[in-house]
């Protein structure tokens, strides 16, 4: 389709529900025209699909269109597009791998068909799991091996001695053997706790743990945890394991490193049967520069679905850039999120890179220092801008219960913003800021002199009425060369004094301390909450996949769930408060209430109080004074009582906290509230209070 922002004229350019968008940020008023060029090319897009293709649900299906089909009648059909090659052929088992013997038929826009009949039998000449791959003459009359982009089963030689190139293999397993799903998709959740994890390091054992595992050991813990909603990663193939499923070779593939797409299914409808909202962790911001296995150079050049030069190459990643204004990269991509959607039954999307997409610099070298000038610039990739609308549009109008999350670090306006706004269309975006300042504190700052104003500041620094998953850490602080905030806080001592007869007064504090941060995290960050697998409870050490570096090694790549099973050690103090307060938000819903008010944050006493959902919420941060007869405001008058204390022996604590002592307020306005209470509140503690109805 061409980069046609240089056509539209943006006073021509009319933005259905604009005014909304302003009103709500009048900082956007000097930047209208900006928005109308991007919408005006977000119609051009819309209208150039309806004339190509007549119809915008038939253009996101094309996975029923391209790759290799069998028909009922065990005939195949097999479509391409390679624009740059001379020639294409379908070589494999089938046809005893002669490269020119089985050639596809040239049509019109780069395209290519391939039809075969049935064997004599009746059988289909492409049999379940039989190898085959496309083979590329380019206009160097160079006979390239390729797998299709569209294929949906790839594996690896079994052996690593036989190299790691993936292999296609035809996927069409008998009728009884296709999973058919038997439980109903859950509803949107009003307040979203996801529980971002990983299948292949779910497992204690010093291997790739499987679908079928994960579905039958993990989704029980995760339900039990109060978590509502599962967020799988590295689930497109991706050539190296320890990239995190971040170089991505076939896009429309589940990793067969794990099982296979019937088992990932039955993970999905498993995960379904017990309420859970299953989120993908998708990757459309780069894709892995391999050429046998991958998309880059398919056509035999170095365009196709990239960029061609500098603009197709992603410096820091050493992947390939999607050329977004391309018609038929559209069609893949749309295409693509619609296949995870229709084939596996998943719920929506994490995207992956959204800054890296929103931006020509990618988002690196660059710091986003929240002034609109940067946000509207020649800095910004047009293009990336309205594929991310057109996939939000699609995705909202096809499927209403799917949720988008963008995984953005510069705080572009409007990208929580529905698109007939003039906005990007996802439903949340991640707070990155937040982990961040956690580690920084951790790592640079004693406690005793943690700023209450910055730490509020930063969970509550968001836009009006877009909404935030908040996290304090993610898979990114898991990674080895970094740490966990437990590690962060308890480090060595964790090999020798998790016991729960060997006191420490260092594992002390970082539990109190890793509770009090996952609760003002929670409940103040956002409007939704993400934990990564395994900090629930505090695991130790980082994270490290076999390679090369580390002789392969599994140690590092799996969960060691025993520790929180094993009644004698402390992981199960933040175990517990972690699903004490999933289930305590669940019953009062405070991430899809209104941001919480901070009535009250004092410096020298290390104090932070804030209300939210009806609840009041008191964090004492202080290593060692406790306050009695503390005066906080409150926004209700009568007896309030408490709801959750980290201090409780369950959570770690020492139980200097008397839970049914009830509390009375005062007729007397503090702190900006129209009551007052007054409260004993150990050091390094949190508690949640509730009026007494």
């Amino acid at each position: 389709m061409g980069n046609s922002v240089s056509n539209i004229d943006p006073q021509k350019v009319e933005i259905p529900e604009l005014q909304n968008l302003l009103e709500r940020d009048p900082y956007l008023e000097p930047y209208k025209n900006d928005l109308r060029t991007r919408y005006g090319l977000f119609k051009h897009y819309l209208d150039k699909i309806e004339q190509g293709d007549g119809d915008l649900k038939k253009f996101t299906k094309a996975y029923d269109i391209y790759g290799i089909h069998i028909n009922e009648d065990n005939s195949v059909i097999a479509r391409e597009w390679a624009p740059g090659a001379q020639e294409l052929f379908l070589t494999g088992d089938f046809n005893g791998w002669d490269k020119t013997k089985t050639p596809y038929k040239k049509l019109e826009y780069g395209k290519w068909e391939l039809q075969l009949p049935p064997n004599p039998d009746g059988s289909c000449p492409l049999k379940h799991l039989s190898e085959v791959k496309v083979i590329v003459k380019d206009h160097h009359n160079e006979l390239l091996e390729r797998l299709s982009p569209w294929a949906v089963y790839v594996t690896q030689p079994p052996n690593r001695s036989e190299g790691t190139t993936f292999k296609q293999r035809i996927w069409h397993p008998n009728p009884d053997q296709v999973y058919k799903f038997h439980h109903p998709k859950p509803k949107k959740p009003e307040s979203l706790r996801i529980y971002e994890c990983h299948v292949g390091i779910a497992t204690e054992e010093l291997r790739v743990g499987t679908y079928l595992e994960f579905a039958k050991k993990i989704i029980p813990r995760i339900v039990k945890q109060g978590y509502n909603t599962i967020q799988l990663m590295a689930i497109m193939e991706h050539a190296y394991y320890a990239s995190f499923g971040y170089q991505v070779t076939s896009f429309y593939a589940v990793s067969s490193r794990y099982g296979t797409p019937e088992e990932l299914k039955e993970l999905i409808d498993e995960a379904h049967a017990h309420g859970l909202y299953v989120l993908l962790d998708i990757v459309h911001s780069h894709a892995s520069k391999n050429t046998l296995d991958g998309l880059n150079m398919f056509d035999g050049t170095d365009s196709c679905f990239f960029h061609s030069g500098n603009r197709g190459q992603h410096p820091l990643w050493d992947s390939r850039l999607f050329n977004y204004g391309e018609y038929e990269v559209l069609r893949f991509l749309l295409s693509n999120l619609c296949w995870y959607i229709d084939e596996y039954g998943f719920d929506g999307f994490r995207f992956d890179g959204v800054t890296s997409m929103l931006y020509h610099s990618r988002g690196f070298g660059q710091g986003f220092s929240g002034h609109y000038d940067e946000y509207f610039s020649l800095n910004v990739d047009f293009e990336g801008v309205v594929y991310l609308m057109l996939a939000n549009y699609v995705l909202h109008d096809l499927y209403p219960e799917i949720t988008t999350i963008a995984e953005d670090v510069s705080g572009m306006p409007g990208v929580c913003r529905p698109v007939a706004e003039g906005g990007v269309g996802f439903d949340y975006r991640l707070a990155m800021a937040i982990p961040d300042k956690w580690i920084k504190l951790l790592k640079d700052v004693k406690d005793e002199d943690w700023n209450m104003g910055d730490i509020c500041w930063t969970l509550s620094n968001r836009r009006w009425m877009e909404k935030t998953v908040a996290y304090c850490e993610s898979h990114d602080q898991a990674l080895v060369g970094d740490k966990t905030i437990a590690f962060w806080l308890m480090d060595k001592e964790m090999y020798t004094h998790m016991s729960t007869i060997t006191p420490s007064s260092i594992i002390n504090r970082g539990i109190a301390l890793h509770n009090m941060i996952m609760l003002i995290t929670h409940a103040l960050g956002g409007e939704a909450y993400l934990n990564f697998m395994g900090n629930e409870f505090g695991h130790p050490e980082w994270l490290d996949f076999p390679r090369a570096g580390n002789g392969d090694s599994y140690h590092y790549a799996r969960r060691q769930w025993n520790l929180v099973d094993d009644d004698l050690l402390k992981y199960k103090f933040m175990n517990n408060w972690d699903r004490d307060v999933n289930n305590l938000e669940e019953k009062y819903g405070w991430l899809n209430a209104n941001p919480g008010y901070v009535s009250w944050k004092h410096e020298d006493d290390k104090l932070i109080v804030f209300d939210r959902a009806g609840l009041t919420f008191v964090f004492n941060f202080h290593p060692t004074k406790s306050f009695a007869d503390y005066t906080i405001g409150m926004r209700h008058q009568g007896a309030h009582k408490i709801l959750l204390c980290s201090d409780n022996k369950e959570y770690g604590g020492e139980q200097r906290v008397d839970n049914n002592v009830k509390h009375f307020t005062q007729p007397e306005p503090y702190s900006g509230l129209p009551y007052r209470m007054m409260i004993y509140i150990p050091c390094r503690t949190a508690i949640v209070y509730a009026q007494e109805t």
